[in-house]
């Protein structure tokens, strides 16, 4: 298995004039890279003309003759690169990973067997729960296509474990074009985006987000790998994008459906840094006592709506 690293510091107009950098590295247990240093001069023309992902990995991987499986990139680059990465990655059966600082406070490090406990119950919990709810997430979503004009499902690029960008699967709570409306709805939100008044949620949507109903399709992300029961939010680029510093060290953590924030303050506590901290103080000291603990919190608190929006 091999990658590269991208390392885009660079505005556009600028790398026809500058030296680009790429790390290609080899995957066993973790990753091991070997610095090698292109120049790519009028070449990058061209990749950036076609289409910047595809181009530059099939001309690395062709270089080297091996297929590239994981693809590491720097979050300064913006949201719009990213998913335009992610998209191209997904297309050739790549993976996207964010750079980000290591992180001492991952419990899978510290708690193996324990980590390997659960993440051996959130498959076959998640498998029993989708059985169980299969008659209501059918009538959900009925209910969506007869009373919104759309796909029933939603899915969006969020920050996985270990930086990796995976496609978080919920049920559509708003309308269609809610990305297109994102920016002038959010404008002047300095702490997560999320608005209690959205005016792009559906009646069926803000019904469904209540009680957390929408989120029920992210099982099938927990049956994948890609999220836990139990864990730190499932972040967003336009939010993980905008933590600061050593703080985002915190998005190397497995995701969770439900998690600390989400039974002890959910929409009540936006402020970006708050959010991270507490996600970080579940990460130090995580037991699979305390992730039953917010499971047995999580029911009560999702049935009375607590902190919808």
């Amino acid at each position: 298995m091999t990658g590269i690293f991208i390392d885009e510091r660079l505005d556009a107009d600028d790398y026809f004039d500058n030296e680009y950098e790429e790390r290609v590295f080899t995957s066993g247990f973790g990753f091991k890279s070997e610095q090698i240093n292109f120049l790519a001069n009028g070449y990058l023309g061209d990749l950036f003309n076609l289409g910047f992902l595809n181009a530059f990995t099939t001309w690395v991987g062709q270089y080297f003759n091996r297929d590239i499986r994981f693809v590491r990139i720097d979050p300064v680059v913006g949201e719009t690169r990213i998913k335009q990465k992610a998209d191209s990655c997904q297309i050739s059966n790549s993976h996207l990973f964010l750079k980000l600082p290591r992180a001492n406070e991952l419990p899978q490090k510290h708690k193996p067997f324990s980590w390997l406990l659960k993440r051996m119950f959130d498959w076959l919990a998640a498998l029993i729960i989708l059985i169980v709810l299969s008659p209501l997430m059918i009538l959900l979503a009925v209910t969506i296509a007869v009373t919104s004009r759309g796909p029933v499902l939603f899915s969006q690029w969020r920050v996985g474990e270990r930086g990796k960008l995976f496609r978080i699967i919920k049920f559509r709570s708003m309308v269609t074009n809610a990305d297109q409306l994102h920016a002038q709805v959010m404008s002047g939100q300095t702490g997560l985006h999320k608005c209690k008044d959205d005016p792009r949620i559906t009646a069926v949507g803000r019904w469904m987000r209540k009680y957390s109903l929408d989120e029920l399709p992210q099982l099938f992300n927990v049956l994948r790998g890609e999220m836990s029961l139990v864990g730190p939010r499932p972040w967003a680029l336009y939010d993980a994008l905008r933590i600061s510093g050593n703080a985002k060290r915190r998005l190397n953590s497995l995701p969770g459906v439900t998690g600390a924030w989400q039974v002890s303050a959910r929409s009540t506590m936006l402020d970006i840094d708050a959010v991270t901290e507490c996600d970080l103080r579940y990460l130090r000291s995580w037991s699979l006592w305390l992730d039953l603990k917010i499971l047995l919190m999580t029911l009560p608190k999702v049935l009375s709506g607590f902190g919808a929006c």
